[in-house]
C-alpha cells in the first residue's frame, strides 16, 4: 500500500508541474507581465518558486488573488459538497435497485430516466428549472447564494456554517433563506454524478449478483436485504470508489456552467469575470486551483479505493 501510495503521489507531483506550465504560459499571454520579459525556463523557475512561497499574484483590480481565492472557493466547494452528496442519497439506492433487478421494468425505467437526464444539457435544465420554479410559481429564488439583506459574517467561507455560528438576530430565516437559495443549483449540479453513480453501481452489482457467495448466502436463508447490506453492496461498492474522483472533476466543470446561470458566486463566476477583463493572473490561478483539487480528488479516492479493495491496487499496477 505505501509503495502505491508513493507512486499515487509521483504522478501527482509530475502532473502539477505540467499544470504549472499551463498557469505560467497563461501568464505570458499578457504583453506587459514580468514572465513575458524573461527567458522561458528562467521565468518558469522563478514562478514555481512564487507559487512554493503561497504567491499567486495580485488581481488586476489590485487585490490579491489569495484573499479572492478564499472568499469565492468556499461557495464552489459549498456547492459541490451538497450535490455529491445528493448525488450519493439518489444514486445508491437506484443503482443498486437496478442491478439487482436488471432486466426488470425497474431497471428499464431508471436506465431511460438516467439516460434522459444525462442527455439534458445542464444549462437548458437550469433555464428551465428557473422559468419553472422562481419565475412561474415564485417557490425559488433565481439567483444568488442568499438575500444580502442578511449580513452574515464570513468565518469559514462556508454560507451555512456561518450563519450557524453567528448570533444573528434572524438566524433562523436567514439559514431558510440560504437552504432556498442551495436548492436549484444543487439539484442541477448534481444530474451528471447521479446518473454516473447509477449506472457505475448498476453494473458492479449486476456483476456480485451473479456471484456464488451470493448464490451460497442466499441457500443459507438470509433475507434479501441481509444479502444487499451483507454482501451485496460491501463488495460493489469498492471496486466504483476510485472513479468517485472522476465524478469530482466533472462537478468541478459543471460548476462553473452552473454558478454563472445562478450567479453563485464561486469559483466559477471569478473565473469568467476574469477572462471577460482578460484578468490573466486571476485565470491562472483559478486553473491552478482548480486543477489541483482535481488533482487531490482524484488521488484521494484512489486511495480509498486501494485500501478498500486490493483488487484495485493489482489493477493500476497492471496498467504500469
Amino acid at each position: 500500500m505505501l509503495i502505491y501510495a508513493l507512486r499515487r503521489l509521483n504522478l501527482f507531483i509530475i502532473t502539477l508541474l505540467i499544470l504549472t506550465l499551463i498557469g505560467y504560459n497563461i501568464l505570458r499571454l499578457d504583453p506587459s507581465s514580468i514572465f513575458n520579459q524573461q527567458e522561458f525556463w528562467v521565468g518558469w523557475m522563478h514562478y514555481l518558486k512564487q507559487l512554493l512561497q503561497g504567491d499567486l499574484g495580485v488581481a488586476a483590480n489590485g487585490t490579491p488573488i489569495t484573499e479572492s481565492l478564499a472568499r469565492v472557493f468556499p461557495a464552489t466547494l459549498e456547492l459541490c459538497f451538497f450535490a455529491f452528496l445528493l448525488a450519493l442519497i439518489i444514486g445508491i439506492p437506484l443503482g443498486t435497485l437496478a442491478g439487482i433487478r436488471r432486466g426488470s421494468p425497474a431497471d428499464i425505467a431508471i436506465s431511460s430516466i438516467t439516460l434522459l437526464t444525462f442527455s439534458i444539457p445542464i444549462f437548458w435544465m437550469a433555464i428551465l428549472m428557473i422559468m419553472v420554479f422562481s419565475l412561474y410559481l415564485g417557490w425559488l429564488p433565481v439567483s444568488g447564494r442568499y438575500n444580502l439583506l442578511f449580513e452574515i459574517p464570513q468565518v469559514t467561507g462556508f454560507a451555512l456554517v456561518d450563519v450557524l455560528m453567528s448570533n444573528h438576530p434572524q438566524r433562523s430565516q436567514a439559514l431558510e433563506d440560504i437552504i432556498r437559495h442551495l436548492i436549484m443549483p444543487t439539484l442541477v449540479l448534481a444530474v451528471a454524478p447521479t446518473t454516473e453513480i447509477i449506472t457505475l453501481l448498476r453494473d458492479s452489482v449486476s456483476d456480485v449478483m451473479g456471484q456464488n457467495y451470493i448464490k451460497a448466502a442466499a441457500t443459507k436463508g438470509l433475507s434479501k436485504s441481509e444479502i444487499v447490506m451483507r454482501h451485496v453492496l460491501k463488495n460493489a461498492l469498492p471496486p466504483i470508489i476510485p472513479k468517485f474522483g472522476i465524478q469530482i472533476s466533472t462537478m468541478m466543470t459543471f460548476a462553473i456552467i452552473t454558478e454563472s446561470i445562478f450567479n453563485w458566486p464561486g469559483i466559477g463566476t471569478w473565473l469568467l469575470d476574469a477572462l471577460s477583463f482578460q484578468d490573466y493572473v486571476a485565470v491562472q490561478a483559478g486553473v491552478l486551483t482548480v486543477g489541483s483539487i482535481v488533482l487531490l480528488a482524484n488521488i484521494f479516492s484512489d486511495l480509498a479505493g486501494a485500501a478498500i479493495s486490493p483488487l484495485a491496487r493489482k489493477e493500476w499496477y497492471a496498467l504500469k
